[in-house]
């Protein structure tokens, strides 16, 4: 397979087995591990386990394109993303399906959130942007040779270098793509690590790239369940920046490494997005909003609401109607048009979400509705799970869960509940919902979270993404994304 054509159905060309490095498909080192449905627990396809020498190879790889591809002009690149957009979207329903296959999205997840918004971002960073602008004339007053009157200045945007770009396995398309698309407009080249759990998608998106006509070595894929296959991918020489979206717990890992030769860094990490309800809210907006964390992904995103503060005159309304909305969400293939939650990705993830249900229980948590694994033969399913009589204390408050799990805890006043709101570790997105705007507003800039959105889980995808704390570093989406996969060069001169 050269890369030339884009198979339309069926697996991916590489779901045979092959890395994607220097243009060519490779047979792995590692050999192949499967790729399990979460939903039927049947096999989607093999994928290949890198080596340590093939990661950086992969890197040498994008090294040695980089110096062509960032002179190219942005136009040409530009154009390269535009067509990746044209190509994926002609296989649209074989992408999406492989993408529900790999990851057990409902079926609107899979072709809307997934696909959907890879080609859309594509697409975005195909709109080329100016990559210079001027900074005012100013009188040195001071510079080492003297006064030596006006100067003039232009700051250029630069790429970076090499990107190693780690992507997380809730949605293959949109993340790396998220990631790739804006690295590439801005002249970097790439090392994509997918998650182990789903990357086929991402061995479809570099097909169509190369399709596309993307260079040889610009963009290169290498996958493993190893740890090893990350470490190398992170700790290589040619590696000059790390985009990674994850835990917090390997972001730190992943820092760390980076520290030590002074790599950029763009880091996604966990949330425990607070939702601060006040008891003029209007109740039906909240628990359809909150309810999402239910639906999208099954919970595992980290943008969800998942620590819902109520003012005490709403409390018990509010937690009645949201348990009402769980218990009518209906659970199983996500394939079938009227289901609405998912599985979660692995018999392991859903382990770890019951366990936390469990700690609630001990904790004194009272489980409103859910706490119990569906009744179906196949499939890693947890039921939305509504735990009510918590406090900021207990653990399920404090951890990521990543699953369909939400906590509710009574406030007071407004201080107090910012107060809690803002006693997290994670800092990514929280939510305010209230009939009084100005109010909302205000303890919007109080909240000390990345993004707050105010009535509305929804996003505009042109504002800066990215969280406080141990939500991350950086700020990408729309032209903070282009800022943040490159360097600022001043250009200063005599006026």
């Amino acid at each position: 397979m050269d890369g030339a054509t884009v198979s339309g159905g069926g697996h991916p060309a590489a779901a045979g087995g092959k890395l994607f490095i220097g243009g060519a498909w490779v047979e792995p080192d590692g050999g192949h591990y499967e790729v399990t449905d979460p939903a039927t627990e049947e096999p989607v396809g093999w994928a290949p386990e890198a080596s340590r020498d093939q990661v950086h190879a992969a890197c040498a790889a994008a090294r040695e394109a980089f110096g062509p591809w960032s002179r190219r002009p942005a136009e040409e690149r530009a154009a390269v993303l535009g067509r990746a957009a044209e190509i994926i979207g002609s296989h649209f329903v074989p992408y999406a399906e492989l993408a529900q296959a790999e990851t057990g999205a409902t079926t609107g997840t899979a072709r809307a959130m997934q696909v959907g918004v890879g080609v859309a971002r594509f697409r975005r960073y195909a709109r080329v942007e100016p990559a210079e602008w001027a900074i005012p004339p100013q009188i040195n007053e001071a510079g080492p040779m003297g006064k030596a009157g006006v100067m003039g200045a232009l700051a250029v945007r630069q790429p970076v270098g090499v990107v190693t770009c780690i992507t997380s396995y809730n949605n293959p398309w949109a993340n790396p793509a998220g990631k790739i698309a804006p690295a590439l407009a801005m002249g970097n080249t790439v090392v994509v690590k997918p998650a182990p759990q789903d990357p086929l998608s991402v061995y479809r998106m570099a097909e169509a790239l190369a399709a596309a006509g993307l260079p040889p070595g610009v963009v290169n894929v290498v996958s493993g369940r190893s740890v090893e296959v990350g470490e190398a991918a992170v700790d290589c020489d040619d590696v000059d920046m790390v985009s990674f979206t994850g835990s917090t717990a390997v972001g730190q890992r992943i820092a760390e490494v980076c520290g030590r030769s002074m790599k950029r860094q763009l880091m996604e990490l966990g949330g425990k997005g607070a939702a601060v309800v006040f008891d003029d809210a209007d109740v039906g907006s909240a628990v359809a909003g909150i309810g999402t964390t239910f639906s999208f992904y099954s919970g595992q995103i980290c943008t969800a609401p998942t620590r819902v503060l109520v003012q005490r005159g709403l409390y018990d309304r509010l937690v009645e109607q949201l348990g009402v909305y769980a218990g009518r969400l209906r659970v199983g293939d996500p394939r079938a048009p009227e289901t609405v939650v998912g599985p979660v990705i692995s018999a392991e993830h859903r382990a770890r979400v019951e366990s936390y249900v469990e700690l609630a229980r001990k904790e004194g948590a009272t489980v409103v509705v859910g706490g119990e694994r569906p009744a179906l033969d196949r499939g890693f399913y947890v039921s939305p799970t509504l735990l009510a009589d918590c406090t900021n204390d207990m653990r399920v408050a404090r951890e990521e869960i990543f699953g369909p799990v939400i906590v509710v805890i009574p406030f007071d006043e407004e201080d107090e509940g910012v107060a809690l709101a803002n006693d997290s570790d994670y800092g990514l997105i929280d939510y305010v919902w209230s009939a009084d705007v100005a109010r909302a507003f205000r303890v919007a800039r109080r909240l000390q979270a990345g993004g707050v959105g105010v009535n509305t889980v929804g996003r505009n995808m042109e504002a800066p993404f990215g969280g406080f704390k141990r939500s991350g570093v950086g700020r990408d989406v729309g032209s903070y994304a282009l800022h943040a996969y490159s360097e600022v060069q001043a250009i200063v001169w005599p006026g």
